[in-house]
Parts: C-alpha cells; sequence; structure tokens
C-alpha cells in the first residue's frame, strides 16, 4: 500500500543554514477524532487498538496515496502536509467516507470519527514537526467542524473549487482563536448533488407553492364560467384572467453554492449511476471470460510469513474462475442496472477497482441472478489452487522474479499511476491472467491471522473477524512479495480502496 514516512527536511543533524527555519508553502490536514475521552473511558485498550488500526490501515495509507507527508500523530488525531490542495481534500474525503463503512454495523456511541481541517499557508518546518499560522488555522478550523466533515478554508476553496467532485457550502467568515483576522470556512460536500441542502428545499417548497397557487387560481375560473347561463359568457368582456405564472421549468435559475464540473479522480469513491430516461432498457449482463478448474489437491500455504502458517494440504472441487478480474465495462453493467453502487471510472478493458468486498459481493449476486448461473466470490483456497496453475514454486514461473510476467512496483515496469488492461502480462499454467500483481482480488473468507483451523476441503473459511475479508494477489502499487500466490492480506469487509477489484468464480 505504500511505505509511510514522516515529514522530514534536510540532514537532523545539521541547523538551518543562516539560522532562519525553513519555511514553505503547504496544505494542511489536521484531523482529530470526536469523544476521544469518552470512548477511552468506557473502553481504554479496545480504543486504543481500533485508533492504531484506522491510523495504520486508513490515514497512513491515504496520505502516501495522495502524495502527502504524515508528520505526526497524536494519540487522538495527527497533521498531515501536502504540495497540492486538490489532494490534500481529496485525502480527507477519502478517509471520511471509508470510515463511513467502518462504523456501518457498530453503534454510535462506539464509532470512531473524525473532525477535519485543511488550510492553505506558510508554515515552519521542523525535523519532526510544523508549525506556524497555516497549522494554527487549520487546527481551528478542525475544531468547528462536525464529526465526520471536512472543513476547509477560503484559501484552500479558491484552489479547488474547480476541481474536486464535490460541492461546497459556504458557512461564512469565522472569528477563530489566537488569529487577528476572520477566517472564511466552507463544509465539503461529497456528493455534489447535496449543495444546497436545506435552501435547495425550501426554493422547491416556493415551488410546489407557486404550482399550487396556478391551479386553485385556475380551478376557480372554470367554476366561474361553467357557473354562467348559457350564452352569458360572450357578454363576459371583462372575464377575470390569470397572469402568467412561470412554470418551474420557465422560473430563472436560484443561486445555488458553486458545484465544480466533476475531475475524475480515482481516488475518490465514484459517483452514483445516473437516474436512467424512460426510453433506456435495462443493460444485458455479459458474461466473464471463465477457466474450467478440474480440481485436486495441493500444498497451501508458506512459510514466508505467519499469516501463511501452517502449510497444509487441501482438496478442492472442479469450478470454473474468472479468465481475468471483472472490468470496469462488466462493473458498469451492474450499476446501469442499479444493482451496483457506483459507476466505475477507466478504461472499458481496466480492471475495476476502489470496491469493497460487499461491492464484489453485490457485483456477483447480481450476475447470478441476471444470467440465472451461481457465480460468487472464491474460496480462499480456490484462489491459490489456480493462482499457483499446478506449480509448487515461489511464483507460479518460477522461484525468481522474472521482469514483465506481472504488474507490480519492482516487476520490471516503470511505476504506473493506474493498472494495466486486464490480460497484458502472460498467463499462467491454467490460461489465467493476472493472478498475481494488478489489483488486490477480493475472495469470500473472513479474515484469519493464520491457516490454524482452516478447512481442508476448499470452501470459504467463515467465522474469526467477518468485520474484514481476504486480499489476494497484491497491486500495481505492492512491490514483488505480494505476487506471491501464497500471499495474503485481509482489509475491512465495507471499505473502498483504490487497488482493490476482484474475480468471480462459478460452481458447476
Amino acid at each position: 500500500m505504500g511505505e509511510i514516512r514522516n515529514f522530514r527536511s534536510g540532514n537532523q543533524n545539521e541547523p538551518p543554514s543562516h539560522g532562519a527555519m525553513p519555511r514553505r508553502l503547504a496544505a494542511i490536514i489536521v484531523g482529530d477524532i470526536a469523544s476521544y475521552s469518552r470512548l477511552m473511558q468506557a473502553d481504554e485498550e479496545g480504543t486504543h487498538v481500533r485508533v492504531k488500526r484506522i491510523e495504520r490501515d486508513l490515514v497512513e495509507p491515504s496520505i502516501v496515496e495522495h502524495h502527502g507527508n504524515l508528520v505526526k500523530t497524536t494519540g487522538d488525531g495527527f497533521i498531515a502536509i501536502f504540495d497540492s490542495p486538490v489532494e490534500a481534500v481529496r485525502c480527507s474525503i477519502v478517509i471520511q467516507q471509508n470510515l463511513i463503512g467502518r462504523n456501518a454495523s457498530l453503534p454510535k456511541a462506539s464509532r470512531i470519527e473524525y473532525r477535519i481541517g485543511v488550510n492553505l499557508g506558510d508554515v515552519i518546518i521542523e525535523p519532526d514537526d510544523v508549525y506556524g499560522d497555516g497549522v494554527n488555522i487549520a487546527t481551528r478550523i478542525e475544531g468547528i467542524a462536525e464529526p465526520g466533515q471536512v472543513y476547509i478554508s477560503g484559501a484552500i476553496y479558491e484552489q479547488i473549487k474547480h476541481k474536486v467532485v464535490c460541492g461546497y457550502e459556504a458557512l461564512g467568515d469565522r472569528k477563530v482563536k489566537n488569529i487577528t483576522d476572520p477566517v472564511r470556512i466552507y463544509r465539503v460536500l461529497p456528493d455534489a448533488d447535496a449543495v444546497g441542502g436545506t435552501r435547495g428545499r425550501r426554493e422547491n417548497t416556493l415551488i410546489f407553492l407557486l404550482g399550487l397557487t396556478l391551479l386553485v387560481s385556475a380551478a376557480g375560473v372554470l367554476w366561474y364560467l361553467l357557473a354562467q347561463p348559457p350564452g352569458k359568457g360572450s357578454e363576459q368582456a371583462a372575464t377575470p384572467t390569470v397572469s402568467p405564472v412561470a412554470s418551474p421549468a420557465q422560473q430563472p435559475p436560484a443561486r445555488e453554492a458553486a458545484v465544480p464540473t466533476p475531475q475524475p479522480s480515482p481516488s475518490l469513491a465514484s459517483p452514483a449511476p445516473p437516474a436512467p430516461t424512460p426510453s433506456q432498457s435495462p443493460t444485458p449482463a455479459s458474461e466473464p471470460d471463465m477457466i474450467a478448474i478440474r480440481g485436486g489437491s495441493f500444498t497451501m500455504g508458506s512459510n514466508d510469513d505467519p499469516t501463511e502458517r501452517p502449510v497444509h494440504q487441501v482438496a478442492i472441487k472442479p469450478f470454473s474462475i474468472g479468465k481475468y478480474p471483472v472490468t470496469v465495462q462488466q462493473w458498469n453493467e451492474c450499476a446501469a442496472a442499479r444493482a451496483c453502487g457506483f459507476t466505475a471510472i477507466g478504461k472499458d478493458d481496466a480492471p475495476v477497482t476502489n470496491v469493497s468486498w460487499a461491492d464484489a459481493q453485490q457485483y456477483a449476486g447480481w450476475l447470478a441472478q441476471a444470467t440465472k448461473k451461481p457465480y460468487r466470490l472464491p474460496s480462499e483456497a480456490e484462489w491459490e489452487y489456480a493462482a499457483r496453475g499446478g506449480t509448487q514454486t515461489k511464483y507460479w514461473w518460477g522461484d525468481k522474479l522474472q521482469p514483465g510476467v506481472a504488474g507490480c512496483k519492482d516487476c520490471g515496469d516503470a511505476a504506473a499511476e493506474q493498472p494495466a488492461k486486464v490480460g497484458s502480462f502472460k498467463p499462467n499454467p491454467f490460461g489465467l491472467y493476472d493472478m498475481g500483481g494488478g489489483v488486490d482480488q477480493w475472495v469470500a473468507d473472513c479474515w484469519h491471522r493464520t491457516y490454524q483451523g482452516a478447512p481442508n476441503d476448499g470452501s470459504a473459511w467463515g467465522g474469526g473477524d467477518c468485520s474484514s475479508h481476504v486480499l489476494r494477489s497484491g497491486s500495481w502499487k505492492n512491490d514483488s512479495r505480494y505476487v506471491r500466490p501464497s500471499n495474503r492480506d485481509g482489509y475491512d469487509t465495507n471499505v473502498r480502496y483504490p487497488t482493490h477489484g476482484f474475480r468471480v468464480a462459478l460452481s458447476p
């Protein structure tokens, strides 16, 4: 997922030249956990473990993914610094949206929610910290923010208003502690359609009342005309008329908060698919290419990592598995059918990314229903058996890394911002592509730290920590250690991440 680094400037053993502290203009994120003291009082050890896990699995990787630097963690929060205001806000949105998924199954009193403030300002840099009004303002903005929200300064807003897929609610100028001038503050609305809030509802109410007035007036005129004796209507030169009122479609557009033109970003959760017009018909499901696997017995796991132990024998029944990971085009067929939760961004033949385990299950369920075939996610054992392709070496092609065989950070190609299209590398002996590198791939199993007690019949392993599920394959962002067929990892069930994808399996 990337290597986390604290912010450093220059040689830590040498003072800055000319006695001056180095300064720079930077975007600063300050995050703080709401009601941290209450959470610690209720469950000190459990809260500490959960906070550290969120920092390790969500906050720190998101900062790296958006080209930022973690300055420090503060027990109940963090400070990060970015060259780009756009990336700082994108990172903040990803953290808050992913926390929604983590908190979905928890009672409100147990949820860990961050308040996040973002500011653009001049800062003083030290080896392990940053100082200055730029940081102070970000801290004050964070203190104003509501739990689960991202608040930004006017300086940030001016830099990102046409560049980030979100809306903004102006909260006006606020006087903040120890800062001379008031600070203009905006609340970030990740769903651009939410801009306007209660104001939009007031405008809709006004339009409704105008329409109702017009309807009542027209009804009155009709009653008057029908009530006149025959022939009298022709004598009514002064018949009351109703002044024309523009229909809602004709009304001048109401002033709204600025909504930027969407600029797709793979780091942000994708927007919901647009509502189809009546002329549209549901998109049919195109079935993925499948490879039939005869089944057999193999040695699962390795001694390379504690999570891959103990090595054990597993019997696999015949099944079929996707020749490639699910693509953007295939996913978007599900989105067009209103069965998957967002429209994916990218080329049609690229693997779909930024999906949670729950998203992958949603797609498999839709595909099964649309085709009347038992599509599902593969079990962890099925995935490893298929990935090995009948081999027992470190990689399916041998014990040493070879260039041009898999898509990973040190697999021979230059680092890429996106995964290669499916099928860009050689298939394994079973004819399967991208079974190592490309995208991390969800499987059906709940996460277990080791194989102790794992089933030996190839079935998916339930129980354990089902708030997390197993990922296989590694991604284009990972190094070659993750490409090994035995490599395994776990991630939160309901959280989307930019390197996560999947492929489907099919029972006979």
